[in-house]
């Protein structure tokens, strides 16, 4: 691969020639695969961003979460995609023509790594995005596992500044929830075609008196995943916390190098390795609340309480390799919802696929505005990002 070097020249011309060979790029220039010390310049330089007193950098977005109503499937036949927004591949062509333009003679960043470090689902990724958002790359640099050559097999473009007139807020979304989620909404495919379930849980190791416990645990943006997985249990250590691959006999595989926190009500005594992360100079924060000395105020939610903090694993000082635990020993469904249930239950196979499939959990603000607040339904394998599950893939079965 040929690597670029950053030159703000506006006469310098650089392609980047993107998994689709019908469809390229000519920025301006490119700043390929930049250093975290040249991304955090790039991110200082811009007006949305301040240092905070931990030495952290805090970038505040127009769009402070994901969104499902800007998100579309490319489809003719939208009868396949029952329950999805969904574009026709001639109105998603002329998107693809607009945002060529658009990037024309732009400075943009790449950033390649890979999605999982298993060899059986490690997949090669590229992120494509604006410099004038630096901080969505430093961010997803510390998410990626290093990449070692090779083209991407899975390429995100993230244009968060391109008007889009006609769709949710008039053009696209700059916090990295939805740019990290793009890539891996690409990995889903790949590991369902190698008979795998990717889930949106997280994982840790618990040591007991038998021996390490593999501990899955699934649940919705904004239900608790992180808190549970991070929270020690006697000398427990995370493994990944937010998105795993389960595989044929129960093996688990990550996904991620890095973490991606939710911020609010974040507290030092009851979460100390995150605390201490999320406190640390190297990490990204975006949409923290910050006092006029630049303190985080994690408990302060008059800016939004979907707060964020991306830093990477080894931050933490304790945390185990997915590569290197066992299959899964349990797994601990997390619901949030005005319904009355059992603080803990403990479910036999038959139960708890029963109860998986209910859909009990209830929308939370981490995953989108439009999903604050919106009843659970049966059936709707919410834990999964595919909805539309193959026979092989149903746990109601």
């Amino acid at each position: 691969m040929m690597r670029s070097t950053f030159d703000p020249s506006p006469r310098e011309e650089r392609m980047v020639v993107l998994h689709e060979p019908a469809h390229e790029m000519r920025p301006r220039v490119v700043l390929d695969n930049p250093s975290q010390d040249q991304l955090r310049r790039l991110t200082l330089q811009m007006p949305n961003a301040r240092r905070t007193a931990d030495g952290s950098i805090d970038v505040f977005t127009r769009v402070d979460s994901r969104s499902s109503g800007s998100t579309y499937i490319v489809s003719d036949t939208p009868e396949d995609y029952r329950g999805h927004q969904t574009m026709p591949r001639a109105e998603y062509e002329e998107i693809v023509r607009l945002q060529e333009e658009y990037i024309t003679g732009r400075p943009m960043i790449v950033i390649d790594g890979h999605i999982s470090n298993a060899e059986e689902v490690q997949t090669a990724a590229r992120l494509v995005i604006e410099r004038a958002n630096a901080n969505v790359a430093g961010m997803q640099k510390f998410l990626y596992f290093e990449r070692r050559g090779g083209e991407p097999q899975v390429t995100v473009i993230d244009t968060p500044n391109l008007p889009a007139p006609g769709y949710p807020n008039d053009r696209c979304i700059a916090v990295v929830g939805e740019s990290k989620k793009g890539g891996l909404r690409m990995w889903n495919k790949i590991v369902y075609d190698k008979g795998g379930l990717p889930m949106h849980a997280g994982c840790k190791i618990i040591p007991t008196a038998q021996g390490e416990k593999t501990i899955v645990v699934i649940g919705l943006s904004g239900t608790g995943k992180t808190t549970t997985t991070f929270r020690r249990q006697g000398n427990s250590r995370a493994v990944q916390d937010d998105f795993i691959a389960l595989m044929p006999g129960g093996k688990v595989y990550g996904t991620e190098n890095g973490c991606f926190a939710k911020t609010f009500s974040l507290n030092a005594e009851y979460e100390p390795e995150i605390y201490r992360a999320v406190k640390s100079p190297i990490t990204y924060l975006e949409n923290v609340y910050l006092n006029e000395d630049g303190t985080p105020d994690f408990f302060n939610e008059s800016f939004t309480q979907n707060g964020r903090a991306v830093f990477p694993l080894e931050a933490l000082g304790r945390y185990e390799d997915a590569n290197k635990i066992g299959p899964v020993n349990a797994i601990v469904i997390l619901n949030r919802a005005r319904s009355v249930v059992p603080a803990l239950a403990k479910l036999t196979e038959q139960q708890a696929a029963a109860y998986f499939m209910l859909g009990e959990t209830q929308g939370t603000s981490a995953g989108g505005k439009d999903e604050a607040g919106k009843e659970p339904l049966p059936r709707t394998a919410a834990y999964s990002p595919d909805r539309r599950l193959p026979d092989e893939h149903r746990l109601d079965r």
